[in-house]
């Protein structure tokens, strides 16, 4: 499925011939996809134009059908999981530091690197993950966003923070609030207004606290998670966090953020974002979701109702996460 320009709808191409995979590459054959809030961002204009057709799709389960030269670590048939981060250069200053989420020439899987809205894929095999058992495919696939930009928000909040806010209970809020509540922190989930069944999703998986997000929690959380790309919501997140609490955005993209008194953020209260993943990440919270049993609420899609798939996100016509299924 191509996206030939921001707000075109998806076509579907079929290829003569396998792609061959380069050095340093494997080809894996897509059994599921993830359809995540950036693929919407990409569709609808909302991030840059890589100047090519995309292929989207960055939450990627198969197997693997080839190596490239030069592969080691990695067997044909193995099942691996592609995250959003596809490619980094590895010497840099923060490729060097750990922290290539941060590449300056870093390359993403469905943007500048062809995604897994596809029946089969080219990856650099420095960036697959082996998967967990326990976790079918489908389930398996909104670990690889959802759960690593979510582990990643978790993780920026820190571990002193016991009481902490979900904002946007869609498919990383619904992994990290079972997280937290597998690791004894409490947990306050915001949800659109109205969405009584995103609130009784959230109760259902151990938060203390689930109402509207125009609402002001019980009690000072210690932190905020953003994950609704609304920007009106860092104002409401400041005024709800203790002084010393933080707030985490941890979108790619988000609305512009309103103004607001300084007094919301005085108090030595901390306002972040998060930005990509690194592999330290993957593996920490791969190896969290092979210990917890995470209840991975999916709405599948075949392959070619990817627009029906990205509608419904957009329309918020289901809780929990999509996932496209391969042929």
């Amino acid at each position: 499925m191509v996206l030939t320009a921001p707000g075109q709808p998806l076509r579907e191409i079929w290829r003569q011939q396998l792609p061959l995979p380069a050095a340093g590459q494997v080809r894996i054959r897509m059994s599921a996809c993830g359809v995540c809030r950036t693929d919407l961002h990409i569709v609808d204009g909302e991030l840059p134009w890589p100047g090519h057709a995309v292929v989207p799709g960055h939450e990627i389960v198969g197997r693997i059908g080839a190596l490239g030269p030069g592969v080691t670590g990695l067997a044909v048939g193995q099942r691996v999981g592609v995250p959003w981060v596809g490619w980094t250069c590895g010497r840099c200053a923060y490729c060097q530091a750990g922290r290539e989420n941060l590449c300056p020439q870093a390359e993403f899987t469905g943007w500048q690197r062809e995604g897994g809205y596809a029946d089969q894929v080219l990856a650099d095999a420095r960036h697959v993950f082996a998967l967990p058992e326990g976790y079918g495919d489908a389930q398996a696939a909104p670990l690889l966003c959802a759960g690593l930009i979510g582990w990643r928000a978790y993780t920026m909040a820190g571990a002193d923070a016991r009481r902490i806010g979900l904002y946007g209970f869609g498919a990383a809020a619904h992994l990290i609030a079972q997280v937290a509540h597998h690791q004894g922190r409490e947990v306050h989930a915001f949800t659109r207004p109205g969405d009584t069944a995103a609130r009784a999703l959230a109760l259902e998986l151990g938060a203390a606290w689930a109402g509207d997000s125009d609402q002001p929690p019980p009690v000072p959380l210690d932190a905020a998670l953003l994950f609704a790309p609304v920007g009106a919501l860092v104002p409401k997140a400041l005024q709800a966090v203790r002084p010393g609490g933080i707030v985490v955005c941890a979108g790619i993209h988000m609305s512009d953020i309103p103004s607001f008194p300084y007094a919301w953020l005085w108090g030595e209260r901390r306002l972040v974002s998060v930005a990509n993943l690194t592999r330290r990440d993957g593996d920490e919270f791969l190896r969290v979701a092979a210990t917890v049993a995470l209840q991975i609420h999916t709405h599948t899609y075949p392959l070619d109702q990817a627009p029906q798939a990205l509608d419904d996100l957009r329309a918020g016509r289901f809780t929990g996460a999509a996932v496209l299924l391969g042929r």
